[in-house]
């Protein structure tokens, strides 16, 4: 566990753990969240989620009235959130946006997210903190959360995000190189403005010292966005807004 308090708690999900149950993911984050109940009466709930193979900051609302409240936060984009990545290749420029819409392919396969005019917006910023050996490694914030939204912007643009396995280059057999960074509160309240932090996991440490990171100098500003209109009330349930890996 990362922060908690009485609305809230981040927890640092490993890579590999999925949020919720399904056909190919019987063990999940839902099965121990009983053990997070910390003398309340009511479990706490997802406000978003991470893909099964990204790892790192994840919150959890306490209580009813704090779904309600960190739910708003996240459809008025006042949610800041961070993400690390080692990405295959080498981008061209140190810093810029992906705008590219998505939308949700379905084939006989299964499904995925493509780059298409009809799709949802869908916007990253990005920076490259660090390269070298083939690699490099980025920070990326998203300012819209659309389903796998960061693995498709960096595939698209050339870089694929090391060990995806949906839209990686297919030859790596090491895990998913994405990682939850870091997740940013405005001041709710009594509580004052929130960031959480995570430190990268083990498998994604190798390929960051190839791109320069050092635990003890591995904290550079973070990209800032520019500021964008809060995003209308879809018929989506508010609690799942920002998954953008």
């Amino acid at each position: 566990m990362l922060h908690r308090d009485a609305m809230l708690i981040v927890l640092d999900k490993p890579a590999g753990l999925a949020v919720h149950p399904g056909p190919r993911t019987p063990d999940s984050l839902e099965r121990y969240l009983d053990a997070l109940r910390f003398g309340l009466r009511e479990r706490p709930r997802l406000v978003h989620r991470l893909d099964r193979d990204t790892s790192g900051c994840l919150m959890l609302a306490r209580h009813t009235k704090a779904v309600r409240r960190l739910s708003a936060l996240f459809a008025s984009s006042q949610v800041r959130k961070i993400y690390w990545a080692v990405v295959e290749g080498n981008p061209r420029a140190d810093e810029g946006t992906f705008d590219q819409p998505l939308k949700k392919q379905t084939r006989k396969e299964g499904w995925r997210m493509v780059v298409d005019p009809a799709g949802q917006r869908a916007v990253t910023h990005y920076r490259v903190l660090g390269r070298g050996n083939g690699l490099a490694w980025l920070e990326l914030a998203p300012e819209t959360g659309r389903t796998h939204q960061l693995r498709v912007h960096c595939a698209s643009a050339g870089f694929p995000i090391l060990g995806d396995p949906v839209y990686g280059r297919g030859a790596s057999k090491v895990p998913m190189h994405l990682h939850a960074r870091s997740i940013a509160l405005p001041p709710r309240g009594t509580h004052p403005a929130l960031t959480v932090t995570a430190e990268p996991p083990e498998h994604m440490r190798e390929a960051l010292r190839w791109c320069g990171y050092h635990k003890t100098a591995a904290n550079p500003p973070a990209a800032q966005p520019s500021p964008s209109p809060p995003r209308k009330r879809g018929s989506m349930d508010a609690r799942f807004r920002g998954h953008d890996d």
